[in-house]
């Protein structure tokens, strides 16, 4: 009986199929190794929402949570974009549903709301701006001073944000279970250990590692600064899946992932949400061209105004 190679003939055959079905895979650095390596482009969510705008692929198979993939399909409403597991949540989205958010922006009808990109299709179709953590402040500073603003749904962001440009942001009450999750006393345990280590953050963390990070960024920005610091040893605040990439542009540096509140086996902090993507998944759902991620087309352009603002000001 001739013992087949199952990853490798996965892997063989999402390479056939991309091509023959002129497909692009995206994927978000928390994914797993093995979908990061075959993906034709691995990044943040504003890279990832730049790439999906910019395709010309008639299929995007969308490797990260439910909210990047409806995303790529409001932006893109004619491509089939496929989730291979489309139960695939963020906690930040599943957290602030739509009833909810339009009783709370009722409260405050002078206000603008700038949401997070990590929102559903109706959350974003209530919105007059999208941003992430990469373009946040940026677009935050370009909105007059004396324009009172909502901001959802991660309260530690708005919070930081808050700081950095001298609003006064309301803030609906939501947070990452991944960047909720750093223990610092830990990381303080880490620090002693490696005291020469910079301790890099994402904003989503809360401001007990905030205040104590060398940078505070998206992961393309923590990416940047460890590319360009001359130290040798970081501690990194985020999902643990960012270290893959990194190891390899950093080769020669020590990447210490942050630990995380629970013991468990890695010490460090994942989300289930992210690796519920496996690259059989990626081939089935090539293979079958499903699970489709379908955006109803009222709600889609409704909720495009707001995507296609953060990128022209991006």
């Amino acid at each position: 009986m001739i013992m087949v190679d199952r990853p490798y003939y996965v892997r063989k055959e999402i390479n056939r199929l991309r091509k023959e079905k002129n497909a692009i895979i995206l994927a978000h650095y928390y994914q797993e190794e093995a979908i990061q390596d075959l993906a034709d482009f691995v990044g943040d969510s504003l890279e990832l929402a730049r790439k999906a705008a910019q395709t010309d692929a008639d299929i995007i198979v969308f490797a990260g949570v439910y909210f990047m993939a409806e995303t790529a399909k409001i932006i893109n409403p004619h491509k089939k974009v496929l989730l291979p597991d489309l139960l695939a949540g963020c906690s930040l989205a599943d957290n602030c549903l739509p009833h909810d958010f339009a009783a709370f922006k009722s409260k405050y009808p002078h206000h603008k709301v700038v949401t997070y990109i990590n929102t559903s299709a109706d959350i974003k179709a209530m919105s007059d701006y999208v941003c992430t953590s990469s373009n946040a402040e940026k677009i935050i500073r370009s909105l007059p001073e004396e324009q009172l603003l909502i901001f959802a749904p991660d309260k530690n962001l708005g919070a930081y944000l808050n700081k950095i440009t001298s609003r006064n942001m309301v803030l609906w009450e939501g947070s990452c279970i991944v960047h909720e999750a750093f223990s610092i006393e830990k990381l303080i345990d880490l620090v002693i250990e490696y005291p020469g280590a910079k301790i890099v953050a994402h904003p989503e963390s809360e401001e007990a590692v905030l205040r104590i990070a060398h940078c505070i960024g998206s992961t393309s920005q923590m990416r940047d600064y460890i590319t360009k610091s001359p130290a040798h040893t970081f501690i990194v605040a985020t999902e643990a899946g960012i270290l893959h990439q990194l190891s390899k542009e950093v080769p020669g540096k020590t990447l210490i992932p942050a630990p995380s509140q629970e013991d468990n086996s890695c010490a460090c902090s994942e989300c289930a949400f992210m690796k519920m993507n496996t690259l059989e998944k990626v081939y089935h759902c090539l293979r079958d061209e499903t699970p489709e991620v379908l955006v109803e087309s009222s709600l889609a352009a409704e909720a495009l105004k707001p995507i296609e603002r953060m990128l022209q000001m991006s």
